[in-house]
């Protein structure tokens, strides 16, 4: 399994609000995760570096060697996380209000589950066909599904930035996961909401199809992320299944 993954600060923060980490367990189960702080200089950067580094840290030291195993201990200690946030933000006046979205994958050679708060998305390149795999947490996300607004009113719709649920802010931290199979030649791509607000799903898919390496395709989303305007951090991690579906 090949990966890579940058964050790129853009061209109008003045501090990168992004955290982005990949891990493996004992047991050779792969973790990504990308989260996206809110709070700016409340402390967004502190919210998603504490997420995406505590988590790392335990899932290394964990055992688990199912997927489901590990998604069951995930969702227990992203509320620890969660809690962890709120109780920091009451302590330090300057972190007051500091949240974070989350999308992750488990990953392995047979299985995975994307699991998501917030707005950073995942998405699953398969025979050419981009799709997202995860569900925007979002006002206008909400608004499509009552069909108040289509997709495309939802690209220009002046309260397109407003989320609904996030990590740091209540004790809700229950995510949405979708568990999936892993086919050879499978690429999943986690992002913050920097790519795919300035980059259409076309230009990403296009990148992503593309001969390029990892790390070429990573830097191309985030270079066109800045092109298109630059107007917030830029994360994306990629992910790439085996031609032969091994580690």
């Amino acid at each position: 399994m090949k990966s890579s993954f940058l964050s790129d600060i853009g061209k109008v923060r003045k501090v990168n609000e992004d955290s982005v980490g990949l891990y493996q367990n004992r047991k050779q189960i792969t973790l990504g995760l990308v989260a996206d702080g809110i709070g700016g200089n409340r402390g967004g950067d502190v919210a998603s570096a504490m997420i995406v580094q505590h988590l790392g840290y335990l899932f290394e030291e964990s055992s688990f060697e199912t997927i489901e195993q590990a998604y069951q201990w995930l969702e227990k200690q992203v509320q620890v996380e969660n809690d962890l946030l709120i109780q920091k933000g009451k302590q330090y006046p300057d972190l007051e209000g500091m949240g974070a979205t989350l999308v992750l994958i488990l990953i392995d050679s047979v299985d995975c589950i994307i699991a998501n708060i917030g707005d950073s998305r995942g998405y699953r390149l398969r025979k050419n066909e981009l799709q997202q795999i995860s569900r925007d947490h979002s006002l206008v996300n909400e608004l499509i599904k009552q069909g108040a607004i289509t997709k495309e009113e939802a690209a220009n719709h002046p309260q397109k930035n407003v989320i609904v649920k996030t990590l740091g802010i209540n004790h809700d931290a229950q995510m949405d996961h979708y568990a999936l199979r892993v086919e050879p030649d499978d690429l999943f791509l986690l992002c913050t909401d920097g790519l795919t607000k300035l980059v259409a799903e076309a230009k990403i898919k296009a990148i992503l199809t593309t001969t390029d390496s990892l790390e070429e395709k990573c830097q191309q989303l985030i270079t066109q992320a800045r092109v298109n305007g630059g107007d917030d951090n830029i994360t994306a991690l990629l992910i790439a299944a085996d031609e032969s579906g091994e580690q």
